[in-house]
């Protein structure tokens, strides 16, 4: 009866180990010579012959065998290895004290800790307590310790910081002796409260994406494991460390002393609060124990006083008084100002919290927030655009050094928000025309007019059948005479530009996301090497391009705020530009709503398109576009943008029999043009 191949190879595996595990005996007597490595090698080959399958017309190929391994290396021939399994991470040992092992317990539990905590975080804390055997870090002998307690007091007044003290509830111990698992369970909720309280002081609130995909930051945001090693051990200063998560810088903190201001001297905003037992949902012209206390907290008469046709009111009632305070607490809250006392309500009088009571206050939290999107630490050098503010300011060793205006990305095509390094200037630089612009007017051109480009001062470069269009250096380059670049995903820089009547407009929200620097060579002589002057820049107009590396690469910071305190210590306020400021209100909770797909631009006159760009994103408009004639349309509804959600596809538009800027290629009509960047 034949033998299978797969037997065949089993078998001679088998012997040539048997050979091998003998050969080795020898060995221990007496190293081999290398003739001997070759015999066992002849030995395998002629079993590995002798079994095969008679009836096979064609013997397969013999297998090399390796030579002999000691004991300990040797390994199974292949077909014996079994299959490889994934090996999982092993989980830290169930600690033997009692309160261990339920905080063990309670972190395998995939009940959520906080809403907002993510699974990272959460997989963090657990590293953290896992190095600590799983003991309490806060609580001992049924108490907190000084750390959880500071830590407590700042989570409390989180509102001096615009943020929201009732996201980062501190668990009560109460009087009564505790079990295990009631500790393990306030023990860790602090700790996500603490956790979460640092990643959102570093901007980790919003999922800046559904804002709009142009403002991409780098965000510093802390390990939740870094945060606990940090704080937990601290002491009395638990509570100042945890707040040092805010951003630092003047900015920030004179917006945060406007925030107080405008709150009254309420301590940031944090209310007295009110205990109130459960109860009914009270309105007008009901009776119940709790309004005392209310009356109590809003300041109110004991009872109502008498009219000529009616008697006081009883300490009791909730009349239109005490209704009219509590509506004014729901609003400051950002609950339904209905007046009644609603179980929401009443967990609301029962905890601290900081929200706005205005629209002015909402702008300073709105604008306290993009703060949170720069580095903590700006860098000694640096240079700032704010973009709503249509400026630039360059800074160094702490004070500003050069100030210009600039002209920034239409609503259309947003300047993005980020930090990057500057790395080189480039002198007379040339202006390759992307492929849309290509695409659109000067292959159609080129069509009709061999000379369409060169009659407009460009050079079209045939390559491997393929056509691209460069506008050389000169004086009427769209990029000017010099341009400031630091590398980003954006594909955009800081530049001059050949049409300098457009800074003489208040508003210049002009170009297609680059940023235009009115008196370029000024700017320079702040952020070049001091070798580098404007007047030498100067003196390389018409030469050529020129490449000027920095010494040190320059942060630069394109920001966006809409309310600031100038260095007059007078605050001032901005239109908002792209509409980010209700995106980021209903965002953080500071007015009702929900972020919306915005509705897609009309025509537009096509330029150079920034990679990565996007339309800004708004709430949704009503549709004033005209309707089509079939009765049967209807307008697109509108629907929420998912976390992380791609937009939607939007479809390009018909270019314009007139395209461009006139300003580069022809004579400068009256009204002037934004230009091509």
């Amino acid at each position: 009866m034949g033998v299978t191949r797969s037997a065949s190879v089993a078998l001679s595996a088998l012997v040539a180990g048997c050979i091998g595990y003998a050969a080795h005996a020898e060995v221990a007597e007496a190293p081999p010579a290398r003739p001997e490595v070759s015999s066992e090698r002849t030995d395998a080959s002629v079993v590995q012959k002798a079994s095969v399958d008679p009836a096979t017309p064609e013997a397969p190929k013999p297998v090399p065998v390796m030579p002999p391994s000691p004991p300990e290396a040797a390994a199974p021939a292949p077909e014996a290895t079994p299959a490889p399994v994934a090996e999982a991470p092993a989980s830290p040992p169930v600690p033997s004290d009692p309160l261990g092992a339920a905080v063990a317990a309670r972190l395998a539990d995939p009940a959520p800790l906080l809403a907002r905590l993510t699974t990272k975080d959460r997989e963090a804390i657990q590293a953290f307590y896992a190095l600590g055997a799983f003991k309490p870090a806060w609580i001992v002998d049924g108490a907190y310790t000084v750390a959880a307690k500071a830590a407590g007091a700042r989570l409390a007044a989180a509102g001096e910081d615009g943020l929201k003290a009732a996201a980062y509830p501190v668990p009560v111990l109460g009087t009564q002796p505790l079990t295990e698992a009631q500790v393990a369970e306030a023990e860790l909720k602090l700790s996500a409260a603490v956790v979460l309280y640092a990643r959102d002081a570093r901007g980790g609130r919003i999922h800046l994406p559904s804002l709009s995909r142009l403002i991409t930051p780098t965000l510093d945001l802390p390990a939740a494991d870094a945060v606990l090693g940090r704080i937990a051990p601290a002491g009395a200063q638990a509570g100042a460390l945890l707040q040092s998560y805010n951003p630092s810088q003047a900015g920030y903190l004179a917006l945060k002393a406007r925030l107080a201001a405008a709150r009254g001297g309420h301590g940031g905003g944090a209310e007295p609060t009110v205990q109130l037992p459960a109860g009914p949902v009270l309105k007008v012209g009901m009776q119940d124990p709790r309004v005392p206390a209310l009356r109590t907290r809003f300041d109110l008469p004991i009872r109502s006083a008498g009219t000529l046709d009616a008697a006081p009111g009883e300490p009791d009632a909730y009349d239109a008084a005490v209704s009219a305070a509590v509506a004014g607490f729901q609003r400051r809250r950002g609950l339904p100002a209905t007046g009644t006392l609603t179980h929401q309500t009443v967990a609301a009088l029962g905890r601290p919290d900081a929200a706005p009571s205005s629209d002015d206050e909402a702008a300073l939290i709105v604008n306290m927030e993009r703060w949170r999107w720069l580095p903590a630490d700006l860098g000694r050098d640096y240079v700032m655009v704010n973009i709503p503010e249509f400026q630039v300011r360059v800074i160094k060793d702490g004070r500003k050094r050069d100030e210009a205006r600039v002209i920034v990305g239409k609503v259309e095509s947003p300047t993005p928000i980020f930090s990057g390094l500057m790395e080189y200037a480039v002198v007379n630089p040339s202006w390759n025309v992307p492929p849309s612009i290509l695409k659109n007017e000067f292959l159609p051109g080129l069509a009709r007019d061999p000379n369409y480009a060169a009659r407009r001062g460009y050079e079209v470069v045939y390559r491997n059948g393929n056509v691209s269009v460069r506008q050389p250096p000169g004086e009427r380059n769209a990029l000017g005479f010099i341009k400031f670049m630091f590398p980003n995903n954006h594909a955009v820089y800081l530049h001059d530009t050949p049409n300098r009547t457009l800074f003489s407009s208040s508003r210049r929200a002009l170009s297609h996301g680059c940023v235009r620097v009115d008196d370029p060579f000024r700017f320079a002589d702040a952020v070049l090497p001091d070798a580098w002057s404007g007047e030498r820049l100067k003196k390389l107009i018409g030469k050529g391009e020129r490449t000027v590396r920095l010494a040190e690469k320059l942060p630069v910071h394109l920001a966006y705020f809409t309310a600031y305190v100038d260095d007059a210590g007078v605050f001032r306020t901005l239109p908002d530009l792209y509409g980010y400021d209700a995106r980021m209100k209903v965002a953080l909770g500071l007015a009702p709503g929900t972020l919306l797909v915005a509705k897609a631009p009309g025509p537009k006159i096509p330029g150079p398109k920034i990679s990565g760009q996007n339309p800004a994103p708004r709430l949704a408009a009503p549709d004033v576009s005209p309707k089509p004639r079939a009765a049967e349309a209807r307008r697109r509804p509108v629907r929420e943008v998912q976390a992380g959600e791609p937009r939607p596809a939007r479809t390009a538009a018909r270019p314009p029999a007139e395209f461009g800027s006139p300003g580069l290629w022809e004579p400068m009509p009256p009204r002037p043009s934004a230009g091509w960047w």
